[in-house]
């Protein structure tokens, strides 16, 4: 049997990514080469995203431009359970179809299709409900110290507009156990920040424990002594109670950051919708209970029959409520689901015109709030290095990976600042969307691990030392270390990297989608250190 090179690209959600990660992490224990050069390979496996027509046509785009430079695909996620076998009649370069239920199929099947040259594989359950609560092989792509950690799959809501159901199947959450395990397995390779990720982590639980149990386990994740910060994305209205809002207001390693989509305002839109109606509901009492949260919603705009009172009434929620980070949408029409044949479906421009009136409004209203942190120390959790301009680029606690703003620190000192560690920054500048500052020394005694960010600089030596990127893409072994003992460090922390998780396998290129982003410019081009971890 030929042992192709295989490269990868991932496209979609973090969710789709750590999917990838599993099939990577899985391929490379069967000892399948693994490459991000594209260029480099003989075979791609593209983990494919069908959520809205844009990615979709992304998704194709992506797979003719590797069939026309003659690579053979492995086509998985939301585009294979969605086609199926059409993908094989479609692209003739295609060799297997791999389900979002049967990633953990990757090696059988890239076996079949090396082993036999004319073989074509069809790895699609009808109904994608099998989900795994073992810990599997992962290969990390990302850059810095984040990793997502998917704690369920699929989603029992039925929203008018969403496919996800289709193409995930119902909600299935994994054991506390199991996620505890990977976690710590995750931090030993050095993560600082662990972000849970799932359709509707608010649902977490309910399916396996009878009640909702991130409460429980963001408890069990606060117990991991060298994690720094732990983040949640996408809550659901109606389950974002006063228990989980508790758990995360009083859990010192868990962020102050709430990510609920509320996709509009106005009653009569949210059913239409099949959405929670009374969205100020949630508003108040996350304010209420976590104070000095930062809230990130996305809202989408233009869906059938929405009115101009409608959208006006959309444009003085956010007013009242004044989101610290927020994305908009134009509805996507999808002809599966329920709205994609609802009547008053509204015109393209009109719907580009109604985002562009609320992402100006928004951009005032960040504007102002970003303003408010000048002179405000804030830690900030250290992912590249811009060489060019000499400075460093990470986030705060309230923001994350992909689609929030960024912080620019400068380290005068020169070594204050260590990649993938989490400085304390003091805000001398802000943008609408981004914020500016410069490394200070820490005040130990009164940090704490979320009292601006996370706790900083806690002393970890078992940490991998990541590959610094410049605006331009240019790889980086290291950002300046100018003091002894700064190097030392860093040459301990590689080693002990080394000896957990073996050697970094490639640096390449990833393609990435946004996911309602409020920036305006698109981040560029990223490459990533990949590396395997595993029990």
């Amino acid at each position: 049997m030929r042992n192709p090179k295989i490269g990868v690209v991932t496209l979609g959600c973090p969710k789709n990514a750590t999917d990838t990660e599993v099939m990577l992490g899985l391929l490379n224990e069967a000892g399948f080469q693994v490459t991000f050069d594209s260029d480099d390979a003989e075979m791609c496996l593209v983990n494919t995203c069908s959520f809205i027509g844009d990615a979709r046509k992304e998704s194709v785009r992506t797979l003719v431009e590797l069939a026309d430079a003659g690579k053979e695909l492995i086509i998985a996620g939301c585009l294979a359970q969605h086609f199926k076998e059409e993908l094989l009649t479609e692209i003739p370069e295609a060799r297997a179809v791999v389900g979002t239920g049967d990633i953990y199929k990757i090696v059988d099947v890239i076996k079949s299709v090396a082993a036999d040259s004319s073989l074509r594989v069809v790895e699609v359950s009808d109904v994608p409900n099998d989900y795994s609560d073992e810990v599997l092989p992962r290969m990390l792509t990302g850059v810095g110290a984040s990793a997502y950690l998917k704690i369920a799959e699929g989603c029992d809501h039925t929203c008018s507009f969403c496919i996800i159901p289709m193409l995930r199947g119902k909600f299935r959450s994994r054991s506390i156990e199991s996620l505890v395990k990977e976690a710590r397995i995750l931090v030993k390779s050095g993560v600082r920040e662990i972000i849970l990720v799932s359709q509707d982590s608010t649902y977490y639980g309910l399916d396996i424990y009878g009640k909702l149990a991130l409460p429980e386990l963001l408890e069990a994740l606060n117990e991991i002594e060298e994690l720094a910060w732990i983040r949640v994305m996408y809550f659901y209205p109606t389950e974002t109670t006063e228990e989980i809002l508790h758990a995360i207001n009083r859990l010192d390693k868990v962020v102050k950051y709430v990510d609920i989509p509320l996709q509009h305002s106005h009653p009569e839109v949210l059913k239409s919708m099949l959405r929670p109606l009374h969205p100020e509901k949630v508003m108040d009492r996350v304010r209420a209970i976590c104070p000095t949260a930062k809230i990130r919603s996305t809202f989408i705009v233009g869906f059938p029959g929405e009115t101009e009172e409608h959208f006006e009434h959309l444009m003085q929620f956010v007013e009242k409520y004044r989101f610290d980070r927020l994305g908009v949408f134009t509805y996507s029409k999808q002809v599966e689901v329920p709205s994609g044949l609802m009547p008053d479906q509204v015109p393209e421009k009109v719907k580009k015109a109604r985002r562009g009136k609320l992402m100006k409004l928004q951009h005032g209203i960040s504007s102002e709030l970003n303003q408010n942190m000048v002179g405000k120390e804030i830690d900030v959790i250290i992912e590249r290095f811009d060489e060019r301009k000499n400075v460093y680029i990470g986030r705060s606690q309230w923001d994350a990976p992909e689609v929030d703003n960024l912080v620019y620190v400068r380290d005068t000192e020169d070594n204050l600042v260590e990649m993938a560690e989490i400085a304390r920054v003091k805000i001398d500048e802000a943008k609408p969307y981004d914020l500016f500052g410069t490394a200070v020394a820490i005040d130990e005694v009164n940090a704490t691990a979320c009292d601006a960010g996370a706790k900083t600089k806690s002393v970890i030596v078992e940490q991998v030392e990541r590959v610094a990127v410049t605006a331009g893409g240019a790889k980086h072994s290291s950002p300046k270390i100018k003091t002894d003992k700064a190097k030392e460090k860093s040459a301990v922390r590689h080693a002990k990297a080394k000896a957990t998780t073996g050697d970094a396998k490639t640096t390449a290129d990833v393609c990435e989608t946004g996911c309602g982003s409020d920036k305006e410019v698109a981040s560029d081009d990223k490459k990533y250190l990949a590396f395997t971890v595993s029990q």
